[in-house]
């Protein structure tokens, strides 16, 4: 009978414990539901912080998307009116509708040359800066070679040649400068080397000068101006004739661009935006078109709105490729029929990174074409802005223009002068 008893207690002593770890299991789980409840809240929360700042930035994009699409189309539809576009595969009436434009309306949208300190500096300025690397490259040397040697000798004079060369100045000129300077020396009766710096720099501006060659392009009060650009591919033409349409506009000119480089790809709508950009009218045919077809159209044109000044863009051409040279003899004639009294002129443009091989390009157009100019570009680009005195010296044919810089008002008159300045 006791140990019933005892066996029964204990059985409930058991029972008992089982139920209060059932309860506390209970309780436990409990708890960890609501701290994952808690967890799972709070987790909603930081996401919904991160959507709801997401959604703001999106809109803040959108916005901002929004507002540059509007002022992108604003600015190409500014841009649209700047210039008059004349494209020969559309109607009279097309063509008008596009030409007008309000002198309120016009837009200033050059290549870089907006900038307030571009508006302050003066023509020497950016001419200086255009030629840094051939001035650093050939002043560092002149003045080590005139404090190192103090003795006027031979060996000054090799060192000098030397120099001079290393500029792309040309054996002949080198050869031509140095015996000048040599016979000055004797005469003056120069005895210290650091005299010779400043005869140096007199002697290369009386050299560019020797020819007397007119730099400058001429035209005749009420006549129309032809100018013809040719060169290869690659030297910058397309961009040159937009800096000279620039130029021509600026001293009161009415200029005309004739788009009659129809081979190369492109080349119709980069003239075009150029023509926009100097607010400039522009006559166009289909990519394929025959040039002297356009150059025609071009005359014809010019002649019925008084243009001052007609630039005729052609395809880039080697001298050595028949087909391409009949074709700029062909363009020639075109210009010499049907623009009988125009003042003309024939640019070749030259790159002047190039070198001595830009003098090779000179005397194989000059072979087969009248050149009256030469317009020397991508002089800040180089340390090679010595080969002007072959260009100019020794081929005698003038430098009309060079180009300093990527702005649409980078392109410079060339004035013998001001260029030694500059690379002195």
């Amino acid at each position: 009978m006791f140990d019933f008893l005892r066996r029964k207690k204990k059985k409930d002593e058991i029972e008992k414990k089982e139920e209060i770890i059932d309860e506390k299991s209970e309780l436990e789980s409990i708890e960890d539901k609501s701290d994952n409840e808690e967890s799972e809240t709070i987790d909603n929360n930081l996401d919904n912080d991160d959507f709801n700042t997401y959604n703001s930035y999106n809109e803040y994009n959108k916005f901002n998307t929004e507002e540059e699409i509007q002022n992108q189309e604003k600015k190409t539809e500014n841009k649209e009116k700047s210039g008059r576009f004349i494209d020969l595969t559309k109607d009279e009436k097309t063509s008008e509708s596009i030409s007008d434009s309000n002198e309120d309306e016009k837009v200033s949208d050059s290549i870089g040359d907006n900038e307030p300190t571009e508006k302050s500096e003066s023509i020497f300025e950016r001419l200086k800066k255009g030629l840094t690397k051939t001035r650093d490259n050939f002043t560092s040397n002149l003045k080590n070679l005139f404090t190192r040697n103090v003795k006027i000798d031979d060996d000054l004079y090799d060192d000098l040649e030397e120099i001079l060369i290393s500029a792309d100045i040309g054996m002949t000129s080198t050869v031509d400068i140095v015996d000048t300077l040599r016979d000055e020396i004797k005469k003056r009766s120069i005895k210290e080397s650091e005299q010779i710096y400043p005869l140096l720099k007199e002697i290369m501006i009386s050299k560019l000068d020797e020819n007397n060659l007119d730099n400058s392009i001429t035209y005749k009060e009420g006549d129309l101006t032809v100018i013809l650009v040719i060169g290869v591919n690659g030297v910058g033409k397309t961009t040159t004739i937009g800096k000279l349409a620039n130029n021509f506009k600026k001293e009161g000119k009415k200029v005309m661009l004739a788009a009659a480089d129809t081979f190369r790809a492109a080349a119709i709508e980069q003239l075009g935006e150029w023509a926009q950009r100097a607010d400039v009218e522009m006559i166009a045919d289909k990519e394929g078109a025959d040039p002297s077809a356009v150059i025609f159209d071009a005359i014809k044109s010019a002649r019925s709105n008084d243009v001052d000044v007609l630039i005729c863009d052609t395809a880039g051409r080697l001298h050595n490729k028949k087909n391409l040279m009949q074709e700029l003899d062909k363009i020639n004639r075109t210009i010499d029929t049907h623009a009988v009294n125009a003042h003309r002129e024939n640019l070749l443009v030259l790159d002047a990174a190039t070198g001595q091989n830009a003098v090779s390009q000179l005397r194989e157009f000059k072979n087969v074409t009248d050149i009256t100019g030469l317009i020397l570009t991508k002089l800040d680009g180089t340390a090679k802005g010595g080969v002007i005195f072959p260009l100019q010296v020794e081929v005698k044919v003038p430098v009309k223009y060079i180009g300093v810089g990527e702005g649409i008002d980078h392109l410079q008159k060339f004035d013998s002068k001001s260029f030694v300045e500059a690379m002195f």
